[in-house]
């Protein structure tokens, strides 16, 4: 009997949600999705240092001053993007600064900067997401690109009103955040688990999913930030899934019948209100939206602060590679960032990124990182010049 995961493909785009182009290579999905935590992750492990000192080496000499260090991280994404798209065959998402989330003005600029390095790399624009957070700002940003021929991934998308105004935008894709959406409700409830048929991310997407399709819309739905593998099987049918490594690798080894959940062919038929969300609706409804509003502030908070933790380890790099400072230092500075209260340990909380990512770096699974599981996870990584 063919795998999940083989079944899965036959009703649904698999997306592998990773900056590891060996995870990559190994599952061979058609789409990738990157983000700026699983970049600040994958720019540390050992084989990719040739890549750093590489956007380092370009942005030296496209930049100056403070601006050397954003221009490399920005070739540094991109660079990651067009060695991902020598492998799948569709398309690489690749995120807009989110410290530039409130700002529709910064946001079209970077989206067209990171396009135009995509294409002076040989790649063209169709075969790029411009991931973006579904701020208002946001939205707005992603109207104006789409309609230059720029398409984007909304991504942080956490609630029915996000969805319905990334849509009527014209967005070509969206990622509601199907884990994200869990975590929030069992903290809210004091529920330790919920079926996965009841798994509130799960209803969230299957919502958004069929109320496209009622209405028509054309913005793909692309279920992102799984905690289980029940998630993913409930949702099969989906347009697209964007799955952690660790996911795909259950589902390649699991076995037994996986059932189609989500139909295109039964969404007209469905009773379903159409919202139009213009500024004021889009507002008062994620006013009202407790979950939405604080999943995206927290989700913001935590790409940003992946950025952050990304820039010291480049500017020490860069000062490596001048002669200046010696690297591996960084580690320390890195493990700062995300420790907010200073305990000596990182909390799921404090992570606020890729929740595999932090599973990946939490062995021995008591749901905190050490220091020393910190270094042990990215390994000799931080010293990337003795």
């Amino acid at each position: 009997m063919a795998s999940l995961l083989d079944q899965l493909n036959t009703m649904t785009v698999t997306v592998a949600d990773t900056g590891d182009i060996n995870s990559i290579q190994k599952f061979k999905p058609r789409d990738a999705t990157t983000n700026p935590s699983l970049i600040t992750a994958a720019a540390q492990m050992p084989e990719y240092s040739e890549l750093v000192d590489g956007a380092l080496t370009y942005a030296k000499q496209q930049a100056s001053g403070d601006k050397v260090i954003q221009t490399a991280i920005d070739r540094l994404a991109v660079e990651f993007g067009l060695r991902i798209l020598k492998i799948v065959p569709g398309r690489v998402s690749t995120e807009v600064d989110a410290r530039l989330s409130y700002d529709t003005p910064g946001t079209i600029e970077k989206g067209r900067y990171l396009i135009k390095q995509y294409e002076a790399g040989g790649v063209s624009r169709d075969r790029v997401l411009i991931k973006i957070a579904s701020t208002w700002e946001g939205i707005k940003a992603a109207e104006i690109l789409e309609k230059e021929g720029i398409h984007c991934n909304l991504t942080l998308l956490f609630g029915m009103h996000q969805a319905i105004a990334c849509a009527e935008a014209g967005v070509r894709l969206i990622s509601p955040f199907v884990g994200r959406i869990l975590d929030w409700h069992k903290k809210d409830s004091g529920r330790d688990s919920y079926p996965p048929a009841e798994d509130p991310g799960v209803v969230s997407v299957t919502a958004i999913y069929n109320y496209y399709k009622k209405f028509g819309h054309k913005t793909e739905v692309m279920g992102a930030s799984f905690r289980n593998l029940g998630e993913i099987t409930e949702l099969a049918g989906c347009d697209l899934l964007t799955i952690a490594p660790n996911l795909l690798t259950e589902l390649q080894t699991g076995s037994g019948t996986l059932t189609r959940k989500l139909d295109p062919a039964k969404a007209p038929s469905m009773k379903l209100e159409k919202i139009h969300v213009d500024e004021a609706t889009f507002r008062k409804m994620h006013e009202t939206d407790r979950m939405a509003k604080e999943k995206l502030e927290e989700g913001i908070q935590g790409f940003s602060k992946a950025l952050v933790a990304l820039e010291k380890l480049m500017a020490e790099r860069l000062k490596a590679l001048d002669g200046k400072a010696k690297a591996g230092h960084a580690a320390h500075e890195f493990f700062k960032v995300y420790d907010l209260d200073g305990d000596g340990f990182i909390t799921r909380e404090e992570w606020g990124g890729a929740q595999s990512v932090f599973a990946a770096l939490d062995t021995n699974g008591d749901g905190q990182i050490s220091p020393e599981e910190m270094a042990a996870g990215l390994g000799a990584a931080f010293v990337l010049i003795k």
